[in-house]
């Protein structure tokens, strides 16, 4: 479970942005703070994975207080000029969303930081360049636009989550097997997912000497 602290001067604000937080499996909202300084209070007592964070507060930018953070943060703010998201960038912000946005937006990026949470954890061993490619294409995931016509958003999900599950990489018929569509749809959607950095494809060669594509999850 990822703990979350929402930072945000309205009050209703920080409670609409716990409850869109709430609504994302795997995502706890350990408090609200309404300050910078009841924010550093709370992020000590309760050490959260993540802050969702707003730049104007009472008593400091959210910016200057993610900067004395040790802990992963997403800007949430009205702020729209290019000085104030390269700061907050500058500063550790790993994602950036402008207010208002809606539950499903902010969803998005949960998600994909849950899965650059997931790939690269703040305890463990090394990690090689490949690795951290792939968590930071993870992390973007959730800022794509959306789905390019002809493609079903509905099929992307269900193709990307039968790599996401599989112990070992899959190749397109095992997929279109698996999930009752034709090789050539699953073809088209795993070569979608690796045009768009959400999979990776390497070839197996097999006994009859012809390469086959096989796909897993970036």
């Amino acid at each position: 479970m990822i703990g979350v602290v929402v930072v945000d001067d309205d009050f209703r604000v920080a409670q609409v942005h716990a409850e869109f937080t709430e609504q994302v499996p795997g995502f706890r909202v350990l408090g609200v703070a309404h300050t910078a300084a009841q924010a550093r209070e709370l992020i000590d007592t309760s050490s959260p994975d993540l802050v969702l964070l707003d730049n104007y507060l009472p008593d400091a930018d959210g910016v200057a207080l993610l900067a004395e953070l040790d802990t992963d943060a997403i800007v949430l703010t009205a702020a729209t000029d290019p000085a104030t998201v390269r700061a907050a960038l500058a500063a550790g912000a790993l994602n950036y969303l402008i207010k208002p946005f809606t539950a499903e937006q902010l969803a998005e990026r949960l998600q994909a930081y849950a899965r650059f949470h997931a790939r690269l954890p703040v305890t463990g061993g090394a990690v090689d360049q490949e690795e951290i490619d792939r968590a930071l294409r993870l992390l973007r995931e959730g800022d794509r636009p959306a789905t390019p016509k002809g493609r079903s958003t509905l099929t992307t999900q269900l193709v990307r989550d039968a790599l996401r599950n599989a112990p070992h990489p899959r190749s397109a018929a095992e997929i279109a097997d698996e999930l009752g569509i034709s090789r050539a749809t699953a073809q088209r959607y795993l070569a979608a997912l690796t045009q768009d950095g959400a999979a990776t494809m390497t070839l197996r060669y097999g006994a009859s000497g012809r390469p086959e594509h096989q796909y897993e999850p970036a």
